[in-house]
């Protein structure tokens, strides 16, 4: 398995996301995902306070037991778990960190990343909570959210001489949704962040399993979750159809074309993808085998340019 770097970090190319833990999955099923993704080769994991109703950090602490100094673990805090535990107020973030720490069964966290922007506390304010973390031994690294370049500069630019400053940004980013291009993704390059693309493959939409003229296979994300529902539109189901045609054309799969597609950006450090069985965690670890060459990335970028 590949490896890249997030700060200090050695994290394999292949992550798992943890999101499903606790809510799609129960604690057995989530020790055999977990097993499979080691097996595979992969040592970084994402998860955060709020997934499963905190109790994807739980059962991955359980699940990790023993081998918990073979794996590099990331959580969030900041998106509301209740009236009380939320935001990224100095005197929360101590206390969401402990309360990871307590979840996960470690006395550490590798990399703690602020959910989301929090606009009604300064970001130096933050970052000083969570640099007392680091001085501490609790945290190693930190990262950030769905920052934008303005807050990732307004960040860089709050951060005290010698003091933990934010060494990854977690967006949205696949061959679907775009954004990052938009800036992000130059502002890692340029201010040394690794960048982490959360929906990798577009909730399951960029797996292949969601066809043009068929029904959305029963019991799957896209099909009984409404929020979910606006990926299946006519434009990315055509997208998809001839992304897929390109990647059998080279004897290849969507997913392969997928992973391999955000691989080939030098900042992504990791592909978080989810995965529900032991069989997914397998074929998406498998699935960074594929190196594109220049003239198939001009390829797909044709194919699945932004239409805004």
């Amino acid at each position: 398995m590949e490896t890249r770097r997030i700060g200090s970090l050695t994290v394999s190319l292949a992550g798992l996301g943890c999101n499903n833990f606790g809510n799609r999955l129960d604690e057995p099923a989530t020790r055999e995902v977990v097993r499979a993704a080691l097996d595979a080769g992969i040592n970084f994991f994402d998860t955060a306070d709020i997934y499963g109703g905190t109790r994807s950090e739980e059962f991955l602490g359980r699940a990790l037991g023993g081998r918990r100094d073979r794996v590099v673990i990331a959580t969030k805090f900041g998106h509301e778990i209740d009236a009380v535990r939320r935001g990224a107020r100095a005197q929360y973030v101590g206390r969401a960190a402990e309360d990871s720490l307590r979840r996960l069964g470690t006395d550490r966290i590798d990399l703690y990343q602020l959910h989301r922007p929090d606009p009604s506390v300064p970001i130096a304010e933050t970052l000083g909570a969570l640099d007392e973390l680091v001085q501490a031994g609790k945290v190693i690294e930190i990262g950030c959210s769905n920052f934008s370049v303005a807050q990732l500069r307004e960040a860089a630019a709050a951060v005290r001489p010698g003091a933990a400053r934010f060494v990854s940004v977690q967006n949205q980013y696949n061959l679907l949704h775009r954004e990052p291009e938009s800036g992000v993704l130059a502002e890692c390059e340029r201010a040394g962040l690794a960048f982490l693309p959360y929906f990798p493959l577009a909730s399951g939409l960029l797996t292949g399993k969601y066809r043009k003229g068929q029904p959305p296979p029963v019991g799957t994300r896209l099909q009984s979750a409404e929020r979910y529902a606006r990926l299946l539109s006519e434009h990315n189901l055509d997208v998809v159809e001839r992304l897929i045609a390109f990647a059998e054309s080279r004897g290849r799969t969507l997913l392969e074309l997928s992973c391999a597609w955000l691989a080939s950006h030098g900042v992504v450090a990791s592909v978080i993808a989810g995965a529900t069985t032991p069989a997914q965690v397998r074929a998406n670890a498998g699935a960074l085998g594929w190196r594109l060459d220049a003239d198939e990335l001009r390829a797909v970028d044709a194919i699945a340019a932004p239409t805004d």
